[in-house]
């Protein structure tokens, strides 16, 4: 690939072609934005993602993820992130020069007191414990296709102080309204969590989001806030997207719910008709 019209900030370096474009941070979420519901990431999404690469932009994916859900995706959309945020934030990935990828940054917590707290309140609730590896412990009526086929099934009292970075809680038996009430009743503490678009929660260390991760990355690459780039749809990506509309760019796919549109300072198609790829063919060139 030719280097031509790439750019790093700062000085010119040593003789190289002047800078045409300043570099931005690409923060992009998986499900839902890069890829369609049915798994499928389409052509043209990739051809934008590889072209925003191409630019000489940082275009890195930032998904609630584990990282074996994550990396694999690498070899389908043709880039080559410095980094990768994963389980919403708790875990970040930096590559090697042999390509693979290694935890850089690892957010972890017991989550024996809201596992607790939330079995009391939803009695036959499913649960999913994932630890820094990626390996999940699922409660054993968690719907086997959901989350993992790695997964080991094993009853409810053995997730209880596993060091964690990521919870999962299922209720299939209720619909969305009133699992966000049930949750917001319960006050969980200690924990950073969101409702997913069914009654799917998911827990992370308090404090711990997709937005602290990305300003972590953001630092690291030395890139100003003014030129952040992230994209999503579900709620888990709110607060990234805040981030990045305070001096970028929060760009959110057309069928995102409203509390996620507010979030963002863009509105893009729908994952369905490309939204992503028409976003990321805006940024400078």
């Amino acid at each position: 690939m030719s280097t031509q019209g790439r750019f790093v900030d700062g000085a010119a370096g040593t003789g190289a072609a002047p800078a045409r474009t300043k570099r931005w941070l690409v923060a992009l979420d998986i499900d839902g934005t890069t890829m369609r519901e049915d798994g499928v990431i389409t052509d043209a999404v990739i051809a934008a993602v590889r072209d925003a690469e191409a630019a000489g932009h940082e275009v890195m994916l930032s998904t609630g993820r584990s990282e074996g859900m994550t990396v694999p995706l690498l070899s389908t959309l043709g880039i080559e992130p410095k980094y990768l945020v994963c389980a919403n934030g708790a875990l970040t990935l930096a590559r090697r020069p042999d390509g693979s990828y290694e935890r850089v940054h690892v957010e972890r917590f017991d989550p024996s007191e809201v596992l607790q707290t939330i079995h009391g309140a939803l009695t036959n609730a499913a649960f999913g414990v994932e630890d820094e590896t990626g390996h999940f412990l699922l409660s054993d009526n968690f719907p086997a296709d959901t989350m993992t086929n790695a997964g080991e099934q094993v009853p409810f009292e053995q997730l209880l102080g596993v060091e964690a970075t990521r919870v999962v809680v299922i209720s299939p038996e209720h619909g969305l309204e009133e699992f966000l009430q049930i949750v917001e009743d319960m006050g969980l503490h200690k924990v950073s969590y969101t409702v997913g678009w069914t009654a799917w929660l998911d827990i992370a260390p308090e404090g711990v989001t997709k937005a602290t991760a990305m300003e972590r990355v953001r630092e690291w690459l030395d890139i100003p806030r003014s030129r952040v780039f992230a994209a999503g749809d579900g709620r888990n990506d709110i607060d990234m997207l805040r981030w990045a509309s305070t001096s970028g760019r929060g760009v959110v796919m057309g069928q995102a719910p409203e509390d996620v549109i507010d979030a963002g300072n863009e509105l893009t198609g729908g994952v369905d008709d490309d939204g992503l790829a028409a976003a990321l063919d805006s940024l400078p060139r």
